[in-house]
């Protein structure tokens, strides 16, 4: 690997770690475009390249998730019997999704990646959220019914599931949105273990996967990537709980259409450098 390619990566961990802690994201809408330049320029083929970009996406995701978690626990943003069982039930879903992915096309992989995103971002967006006065309801029996889905889509795109998570959370759930971008980060651990065993598993013995590699995780773009986006979440997690709901919720909706726009290829097919 050149030193282009871990400058690139050093620095797109500075943007993910910052993305984590402040939108309870896993920051994958950075990563994922970066590493796909990086890994078919290294000469992979287009379908190993984007799956390698998930699984290592979401080995960086885990510890970053437990940094951003840590940074929400503190501010008293999280509530942990939600992360079990919405995460219990996502990291069987990843589980599978992942399994899912290693035999789908590259190019269907990033098409589903950027229409799940849009449809969350449009929905997000139009969507008039109340100002919740009372707690969300324990309701744990719902958790099981949305952890389940939204772990096969973790695993089945690569990400961590905060930016599918937190708009089910505000506008089924009825988290306020500070708590649903804390429980979503914490969410997160459980449901990047399970698709990161996911593409460990179904990537052994792939031909085309420079070392050191785990399957279709790449040591190196992990360690450069994780250098910095865990620290950097502590950063992010401290700005969110300083920022009004309202314009953390529009920094959010953003952050998800480009997202979605990217991983579809609409600004490869405007010409747009973005």
């Amino acid at each position: 690997m050149t030193l282009v390619y871990i400058i690139a990566l050093l620095g797109t961990g500075v943007g993910v770690g910052f993305a984590s802690g402040l939108l309870g994201v896993g920051g994958c809408f950075i990563m994922i475009p970066v590493q796909f330049w990086v890994y078919t320029a290294m000469g992979m083929s287009m379908d190993v390249a984007v799956r390698v970009a998930f699984g290592t996406n979401l080995f960086v995701v885990l510890p970053t998730a437990m940094s951003g978690a840590w940074g929400h626990h503190k501010k008293g943003a999280v509530w942990w019997k939600a992360v079990f069982i919405l995460g219990g039930c996502g990291f069987v879903g990843a589980l599978g999704g992942a399994t899912i992915a290693s035999n789908v096309p590259g190019l269907i992989l990033k098409i589903i990646f950027g229409v799940a995103i849009l449809t969350g971002s449009i929905r997000m967006l139009i969507a008039k959220p109340s100002e919740f006065i009372e707690e969300p309801k324990d309701s744990p029996w719902l958790w099981v019914v949305w952890g389940l889905p939204l772990g096969v889509i973790t695993g089945l795109i690569g990400i961590g599931g905060g930016v599918l998570m937190v708009p089910v959370m505000v506008l089924v759930l009825r988290f306020k949105m500070h708590q649903a971008v804390g429980t979503s980060t914490a969410m997160m651990i459980l449901t990047s273990l399970g698709g990161l065993i996911g593409y460990i598993v179904n990537g052994i013995g792939v031909v085309g996967i420079p070392s050191p590699h785990i399957g279709y995780v790449h040591i190196w773009s992990w360690l450069a990537l994780a250098a910095t986006s865990v620290a950097m979440a502590q950063m992010g997690a401290r700005v969110a709980h300083m920022l009004p709901a309202k314009q953390l919720r529009w920094i959010f909706i953003a952050v998800m259409f480009y997202m979605g726009l990217k991983m579809i290829g609409v600004f490869e097919w405007l010409h747009l450098p973005i």
